[in-house]
């Protein structure tokens, strides 16, 4: 039977892209990242931003629902 509690390791994000004009003819990329669940909502200019954000935000959730189901692993601080 289907769960309505999403998987503990699935993560949803939304992802906006767009381009900006800017003086002469330049453009610039810029993208908006909204964590579903949190609803945080990030902008940013690189992609390689976007990239650390999404990485940060799936490692803090994961360590939010361990501690929350009181599941540490080695190494890690209790």
């Amino acid at each position: 039977m289907p769960s309505d509690q999403p998987h503990p390791r699935t993560h949803l994000f939304t992802v906006r892209l767009w381009v900006e004009r800017y003086g002469d003819d330049q453009r610039e990329v810029r993208m908006q990242v909204r964590h579903v669940l949190s609803g945080e909502t990030r902008y940013f200019r690189a992609w390689s931003e976007v990239v650390a954000f999404l990485l940060a935000k799936m490692q803090s959730v994961d360590v939010e629902s361990r501690e929350e189901s009181g599941d540490h692993r080695e190494g890690e601080a209790q």
